[in-house]
């Protein structure tokens, strides 16, 4: 139990006990940290009990305050200050929580559970390249699964391919008509850029056919539907579906230059899937679906021979699922992968990491599985988040405005160089190293960026600013982190817990303030993953860690360690230190983000 729920587990035993009376609800006692311009650690919220007690809060304040200190071993004193009342922790507490966990290397994780989560994430298209509107999505996904993971959950990553469908053949037809056989391997171009740029000659083609057929007298909607070249993608859907033979060879052939990019895209970004899955797999279990859905009469053909369902009565509207030539859609394919996963793990919940454009689609896939009777229906949760983009605005795939993925990371590793060269910290690094380190900053910078803002916010990305060594960046923590490891090899302190130079300390005497307060922040942590699995929030993290590297920063500047008072609080010191570079380095580890120990 953390140190906040042990205050309010101690401040509802003393409204039990002192107005026995009246029934006390838990869920009224709000327990905060002290704001620092206030004597006290963690503050109680007295105004919820006035209207229930008929006592004003100083009153209500002082006899709690009194219980406590008599009837608890946590607290030294306690301040009323209109209205909080304000708690002050025991030294020898914080002092007992430094020995009883300096040596536990799982501080802050979770036992395992019987709790079966999946978290699907990136479910790229196979029509063109990852781009930097898929980065939130793919951060966000890594981070919660590893989040949910450190607090117990058995957590499979997924990775759904969306690798069939109209968009795929609009890139296929575009590669027949205008490629001239070109590969990968004949260009020089990574495989799913190649693909992806014929899904913008797709686009640019249709725009002249469009305006051409509309300039002959058709209205745009006939024009849209008489596009020579949309005709033939949509000919090349319905013999994709009829299994026709070279359709099928060509769709093999180009997905497979778009994996293999994937793959390394995946692989510069540290991110990883324990289990893929792909829509031409699914589809037709989706369509299976649907037939049951017919037999059950919750569904319904139209005289076109599409197949919808109505959801009026919920609010909502009436939702296609199949085209009148049988064609799947994408939620057709949605609902046999919700079934399949469910199949395959048995889930307990099932996190789809989608943007908040989906919102309705989620909603409306999650109705029509329950109202078929498919269990898989009420683990469904999403996790909806805000669109990220570039000062210069919205990225648009089609018109072939988008960021790549690859070159976004790249340029995060450049301007971590660039920096780096420029402040003049490259001495003492072998060329190797200062590699590894740029990588180790730029991508950092890119994740903490993403992640810092709370995911149901829409965001803009500068570049610039997620790098900046003073700011709110990952670049600032592994800044004080590097500096603990620095301090801890001047010291030979081994930079793990649990170092046999402390084993038999037993600090006594009064903490100064600062040293109390290092400790504390470091005691919340268990509680602070907590709520960020709660609350399928990864910045809550990203808040945390930078307010203990600030923390630190000061502590450090404030209190010598080499040239502390006595070697009792030398050890203390850098016992507390170690213990903050551990934190810093799991807390950042879940958000796939490293730690350097120079820098």
């Amino acid at each position: 139990m953390t140190l906040a729920a042990q205050v309010k587990h101690a401040a509802f035993d003393a409204l039990k006990h002192l107005f026995t009376d009246v029934q006390i609800d838990y869920n009224l006692i709000s327990v905060n940290q002290t704001k620092p311009e206030f004597t006290g650690n963690y503050t109680i919220v007295l105004f919820p009990f006035v209207k229930l007690l008929r006592q004003k809060p100083d009153v209500i304040g002082t006899q709690i305050g009194d219980y406590l200190l008599e009837k608890t071993p946590l607290f030294t004193r306690y301040d009323i200050v209109s209205g909080f009342l304000n708690m002050t922790v025991k030294d020898s507490y914080c002092i007992s929580f430094l020995l009883n966990h300096f040596t536990d290397t799982t501080f802050g994780r979770q036992c395992k559970a019987d709790c079966r989560v999946m978290v699907e994430y990136s479910s790229p298209n196979t029509n063109k390249p990852l781009h930097f509107g898929h980065m939130r999505n793919i951060f966000l996904g890594a981070a919660v699964a590893e989040i949910l993971k450190a607090n117990g959950k058995q957590v499979v990553k997924a990775n759904l391919i969306n690798d069939r469908g109209i968009h795929i053949c609009k890139s296929m037809i575009a590669w027949m008509w205008y490629a001239d056989g070109a590969t990968p391997e004949s260009t020089g171009i990574k495989g799913d850029h190649l693909v992806g740029d014929y899904y913008v000659k797709f686009n640019e083609v249709y725009k002249q056919e469009v305006a051409g057929l509309i300039a002959a007298g058709k209205d745009e909607k006939t024009a849209e539907k008489e596009a020579p070249i949309m005709q033939a993608a949509q000919d090349m859907l319905r013999k994709w579906e009829a299994g026709d033979k070279e359709v099928k060879e060509l769709w093999a052939r180009m997905n497979g230059w778009v994996y293999k990019g994937f793959e390394e895209s995946y692989k510069k970004q540290g991110v990883s899937f324990d289990k893929t899955y792909y829509e031409s797999d699914t589809y037709l279990l989706g369509k299976k679906i649907v037939e049951d859905g017919l037999r059950k009469g919750v569904l319904f053909r139209k005289d076109d021979g599409s197949v919808w369902i109505d959801l009026k009565d919920d609010g909502l509207d009436e939702k296609l699922l199949l085209r009148g030539d049988g064609t799947s859609v994408y939620i057709t394919q949605d609902l046999g992968t919700a079934k399949l996963k469910y199949d395959d793990y048995k889930l307990n919940q099932s996190v789809y990491v989608i943007g908040d454009e989906q919102n309705y689609h989620i909603q409306v896939l999650k109705l029509i599985l329950k109202k078929i009777g498919e269990p898989c229906a009420d683990g469904i949760f999403h996790l909806s988040y805000g669109m990220v983009e570039l000062p210069t605005g919205k990225m648009k795939s089609r018109e072939g405005t988008v960021v790549d993925a690859d070159d976004m990371v790249a340029e995060m590793i450049s301007l971590s160089r660039e920096q780096t060269e420029q402040s003049g910290k490259t001495d003492g690094f072998t060329a190797d190293e200062l590699t590894r380190l740029y990588e180790m900053i730029g991508l950092g910078a890119l994740k903490f960026y993403l992640l810092r803002v709370d995911p149901k916010k829409r965001m803009i990305f500068n570049p610039k600013e997620s790098i900046d060594l003073h700011g709110f960046t990952a670049t600032f923590i592994q800044y004080a982190h590097a500096r603990i490891c620095s301090i801890l090899r001047r010291e030979n302190v081994p930079i793990v817990p649990g170092a046999t130079r402390f084993q038999s300390l037993q600090p006594t005497g009064d903490l100064l303030p600062l040293e109390k307060d290092m400790i504390l922040h470091i005691e919340q942590y268990p509680g602070v993953l907590a709520e960020a699995a709660d609350e399928f929030n990864p910045s809550t993290l990203c808040n945390y860690s930078f307010a203990l590297a600030q923390l630190f920063n000061t502590f450090y500047d404030a209190h010598s360690i080499s040239k502390a008072e006595s070697e009792e609080k030398k050890n203390l010191r850098l016992m507390i230190i170690v213990m903050t570079a551990s934190v810093l380095r799991h807390g950042m580890g879940l958000l796939g983000i490293r730690l350097p120990e120079k820098m």
